[in-house]
């Protein structure tokens, strides 16, 4: 579960993080840089769709700047792997629920813009 999410920062068991980040099977890869930016492409999020969670939740950013390429729309529904992609607080909101109610969820997140 997410503890709090502010722009910037995301506090995740009792560790703040302070650069975009991605969860899959419960584990935190801190640090994620993509290649375009703020854009997100299949190599980008590789451990996750080799993870194949049932829903993947993409947080766009604080304004939702950050989209997901059409490669990893196209990856996620060849997979079926349901895509939800949303400006990051609101992802958060939305991950928790998922993890709350047992969902195999993995996320991929923007932490700024």
């Amino acid at each position: 579960m997410i503890e709090g999410y502010r722009f910037g920062a995301m506090d995740i068991g009792g560790t703040t993080y302070q650069a975009d980040l991605k969860i899959v099977k419960g584990q935190v890869t801190a640090n994620w840089w993509r290649r375009e930016g703020h854009k997100v492409c299949v190599d980008d999020i590789q451990d996750i769709l080799e993870a194949r969670p049932k829903v993947l939740v993409i947080g766009r950013g604080k304004p939702g700047l950050m989209k997901p390429g059409n490669d990893v729309r196209r990856a996620c529904a060849e997979m079926g792997i349901r895509l939800l992609d949303e400006p990051t607080e609101r992802a958060v909101q939305t991950f928790n629920e998922l993890v709350a109610q047992g969902e195999d969820a993995a996320a991929a997140f923007h932490l700024t813009c």
